[in-house]
């Protein structure tokens, strides 16, 4: 090397030499290296078309043209400094397809040059089958049962440490927090995939890809939460101008919403925003017994509450309402063009203090009617023994309550003659203000749900916070010193729900600053067409069991309902070369193919209801299909599902991008641990300690979070047909 400086080489360019059996470089593929081009790799030379990107030469050493076919390129030299996720992939196939940027984890040669790109979905795929972590045994040689048994009933926490001892030994030497994994920038990169080192079910994926990427999936490990992989994938963000930018950067705190390029309002009866009964439960509610529409359900929720100590014997009211219909208003009461349907509307905000016992106790109530006039705002001495006013927050001083005789009977007796069927409450967090007035209605609209946090639930947007970026609005400035204004706060809420009525349902939600990614490929004019051509641009079909046209597929160009993963593989088929006679698709098919297998996560038993059978429900541009027998074993369904896959990548015509994502790794802890979570949430608010059924504490508190980040480790594959 002379005198220059000497290049260290790492230990993955050594891994790569000892996976080729000839190690023996010529000048052009050392030439090529040293370039970061893209390199022949004999293990996969059968699979190399005469039109790729490589420089031959014919006789007499004359060098022939270059072709233009497409390629993906990936050099170990190649440092990445974060984890590819989904968000990834997707920009990999945008800027095949549509007008993103180039990608950062892998080099794509003539990208204009791919024709179409089918993304395939397949939970149930990880990490752990590729690196010897889940054994998968040859059908042949296994005796016994399998590793895992059909839908996961082998014992998933089977063999596993009890919790408290796994985090035990992962926490620090401080007791507190979870050793933080080893963050090393080749954890961040993929492995190359080599047939005689795979298990027999894994190993045709060697003849299709080079590597298999560790993907993370999108979520937050603090609140134990892993987000939508099909929301990452189908739905990409609006990108903003450079005047947005420039002044975003000017604003401090919540930058102000705006629309996208798209946006159309929709008018929207405020109807349409009551929470259902599950909505209600989930955000910790007491549900109101008209909510429940079977004996069974209401008799469950009677005893739910006898053992929780909320019926009329302990307090507790529920609004005059014996059935939902009661609050459906005439016709002839509806006002033309109104948003509130006949509905009487009434915000509602309250402040509490803490008494005797720990609990929260009412000391003000604020309602609000539809017009902004204040129909209530009185003050409420509790029955218990004030300890703390809490006036930072609630504004509440013993002079205040000094000469106030109103207790909590007198404000529910006032409520029940105010509140009919017709009234829709509206709050924010309403449930702890309907708990401290101890109180139930089966109609309630809540603003943290309804505008839901960015980053997801169980997390939640302050009201100060939705009144800035929403309303333009200061609220709550005396919180910490003076308090909160319970009638400000109730305009505010009041204020928060006109403006969805007026823009619509998507406002507020993350739908405002993301495009499904079907319709931006509509705006993608086709190579060779002009301008000012009367196409649509280009077509995308998504490929699912049920009927996918429901959800993500409302945008896309058209839509297969099938009935298994045969199905799914006849879809995409039927989706990428379009029908024979033009029926439903078109010859020559649709640009973009998004599909999903389902069987291998059932199997496992990642779906939280443990479905083993499809519905039989199914769009009527379904695919029908043979009748198929689920497997026995693990390796068996693993199997199962490499052969669709291999047959997805038989079916592709030349210069088609192939992306395989597993979405997310094994939630089942995960899922276990926020069961664990929200039982004991429920207990704690009306038990004490030594009466939980659930303890959680820390060490709970830490396996979440590992279980959260075990079930974001997905995995990947891309190639070019």
């Amino acid at each position: 090397m002379g005198g220059g400086k000497s290049r260290k080489r790492k230990h993955t360019q050594y891994a790569q030499d000892e996976l080729s059996e000839n190690s023996n470089m010529g000048v052009g593929a050392t030439l090529a290296y040293l370039r970061d081009e893209p390199r022949p790799d004999p293990g996969h030379d059968e699979h190399k078309s005469v039109s790729e990107e490589w420089t031959t030469v014919g006789r007499g050493g004359k060098k022939q043209k270059k072709s233009n076919y497409p390629s993906l390129g990936y050099s170990n030299m190649h440092k990445l400094h974060t984890s590819v996720n989904i968000n990834n992939l997707q920009a990999l196939v945008l800027y095949c397809l549509a007008d993103a940027t180039s990608p950062q984890f892998v080099s794509v040669r003539h990208h204009g040059m791919v024709r179409k790109a089918v993304v395939l979905l397949v939970p149930g795929l990880e990490k752990g089958m590729f690196d010897g972590e889940i054994q998968l045994y040859e059908p042949q040689e296994s005796s016994g049962q399998s590793p895992e048994a059909p839908n996961g009933t082998n014992g998933f926490m089977e063999g596993r440490k009890d919790a408290r001892e796994y985090v035990a030994n992962k926490l620090e030497p401080n007791g507190y927090n979870i050793k933080p994994p080893t963050d090393s920038p080749d954890g961040y990169l993929p492995m190359p995939l080599s047939s005689d080192k795979l298990p027999v079910p894994l190993k045709s994926l060697a003849d299709i890809f080079p590597h298999v990427w560790p993907v993370k999936a999108p979520g937050d490990e603090r609140y134990g939460k892993v987000h939508s992989p099909l929301h990452a994938m189908l739905n990409s963000a609006i990108t903003k101008t450079q005047e947005e930018k420039m002044e975003d950067k000017q604003i401090k705190g919540p930058k102000p919403a705006r629309e996208g390029k798209s946006w159309e309002n929709k008018r929207t009866p405020i109807t349409v925003f009551v929470s259902s009964a599950e909505e209600l439960e989930e955000n910790d509610y007491i549900v109101h017994p008209a909510s429940f529409t079977t004996p069974s359900e209401k008799e469950a929720g009677l005893q739910r509450r006898t053992k929780d100590k909320q019926t009329a014997d302990d307090g507790w009211l529920d609004t005059i309402v014996n059935k939902l219909e009661d609050g459906i208003a005439r016709d002839e009461d509806i006002e033309k063009g109104s948003v509130t349907d006949g509905r009487g509307i009434l915000a509602m905000d309250c402040e509490m203090c803490r008494v005797e016992g720990g609990e929260m106790a009412l000391t003000r109530i604020s309602l609000v009617e539809w017009d902004g006039n204040v129909l209530l705002d009185e003050l409420v001495k509790p029955d218990e023994r004030i300890i703390d006013y809490l006036t930072q927050y609630s504004g509440i001083t013993p002079a205040k309550l000094e000469n106030v005789i109103t207790n909590l009977k007198d404000i529910q007796d006032r409520l029940l003659k105010i509140i009919t069927p017709k009234h829709i409450l509206i709050g924010h967090s309403l449930n702890s203000d309907l708990t401290a007035l101890k109180l139930t209605h089966p109609f309630i609209i809540d603003t943290s749900v309804l505008y839901p946090h960015p980053r997801g639930p169980p997390m939640k947007s302050s009201l100060k916070w939705l009144a800035q970026k929403y309303l333009g609005r200061e609220i709550q400035k005396g919180h910490g010193t003076q308090g909160h204004d319970s009638i400000e706060d109730a305009r505010a809420c009041l204020d928060l729900v006109k403006m969805k009525c007026e823009r619509g349902p998507q406002w507020g939600t993350s739908e405002a600053t993301v495009e499904s990614i079907f319709k931006r490929l509509k705006r993608t004019t086709r190579a060779g067409s002009s301008i000012d051509a009367s196409s649509e641009g280009k077509t995308g079909a998504i490929v699912d069991q049920g009927a996918p046209e429901r959800n993500f597929g409302s945008m896309a160009s058209y839509c297969i309902g099938c009935a298994n993963d045969a199905g799914v593989v006849a879809g995409i088929k039927r989706a990428v070369l379009g029908d024979e006679d033009g029926s439903y698709i078109p010859g020559g098919g649709v640009d973009l193919t998004w599909a999903r297998f389902q069987e291998l996560a059932a199997f496992r038993g990642w779906w939280n209801d443990n479905r083993r059978h499809v519905p039989n429900q199914t769009s009527q541009n379904s695919t029908p299909t043979c009748t198929d027998f689920p497997p026995s074993t693990l390796t068996e369904a693993v199997a199962k599902t490499v052969n669709n896959i291999k047959a997805v990548r038989d079916v592709l015509p030349p210069c088609t991008l192939l992306v395989v994502y597993s979405g997310t790794g094994d939630p089942r802890e995960m899922a276990r641990l926020q069961e664990m979570q929200r039982t004991f949430k429920r207990d704690y608010a009306v038990k004490k300690w030594d009466q939980l059924s659930v303890k959680w504490t820390d060490t709970e508190e830490q396996a979440l979070k590992m279980a959260c980040r075990k079930a974001r480790e997905g995995l990947g594959f891309v190639t070019i047909t």
